[in-house]
């Protein structure tokens, strides 16, 4: 992934997106010949932890391409929208000379990946994700050895992603004067398609008169 200066996200603003855009595809090497594996789930990501749990049924195919191979990568992409030539044409310029392009946010976590499958850690990891997902409550507590999801552990095995690089690119028009900026996100507003309001958030976040 290509990331330019001005399209590289501070770490508090792709951490905090992380903690909202928590549906990725996990990237695992295959065996020698084959494809990668890209497996898409949910994860629940803690920048003090430098970590993400997540997990699997045991019977998943993916078990053994990741033990042999543990380098993974999780890879996020969301907030993405299409940007027409004429939003983003200079002022002065003709509007059909404007480029085309796409906005889009996303991050890539270079991770480490631990299996999880002692019963009490697996249960830990399970309420760990219960808990970012769900923290209102409302369901039982994972415990080994207990009901009502004791038995089910079994069934499954834990995944930790020790995260060991971090590339974010939140690509926005930064480069764009503002006018152009400005153009682009009254255009979204108008638009409204499903992700033109969160990429319009992007847009007036970022550039020189931002904030």
């Amino acid at each position: 992934m290509l990331i330019r200066p001005w399209d590289a996200p501070d770490d508090d603003t792709w951490q905090r997106w992380l903690t909202t855009h928590d549906f990725g595809q996990l990237a695992v090497n295959g065996p020698p010949g084959e494809p990668p594996f890209v497996q898409p789930l949910h994860f629940a990501y803690d920048a003090e932890r430098g970590d993400a749990v997540t997990h699997l049924a045991r019977p998943h195919p993916l078990w053994p391409a990741l033990e042999a191979a543990p380098e993974v990568l999780l890879s996020v992409v969301d907030d993405y929208t299409f940007v027409p030539g004429p939003w983003q044409a200079e002022p002065g310029t003709p509007p059909g000379h404007g480029v085309p392009t796409s906005l889009y946010a996303a991050v890539q976590l270079r991770c480490r990946a631990h299996v999880v499958d002692d019963p009490a850690e697996k249960a830990t990891l399970l309420n760990r994700q219960v808990g970012h997902f769900q923290p209102e409550g409302g369901s039982a507590r994972a415990a080994a050895g207990e009901a009502p999801y004791g038995r089910l552990l079994s069934g499954i095995r834990g995944l930790r992603l020790e995260v060991t690089e971090v590339r974010a690119k939140f690509k926005y028009a930064g480069k764009r004067s503002q006018a152009v900026r400005d153009r682009i996100a009254a255009g979204l507003a108008d638009r409204g398609r499903t992700r033109d309001a969160a990429a319009r958030r992007h847009v007036l976040r970022v550039g020189p008169n931002a904030g």
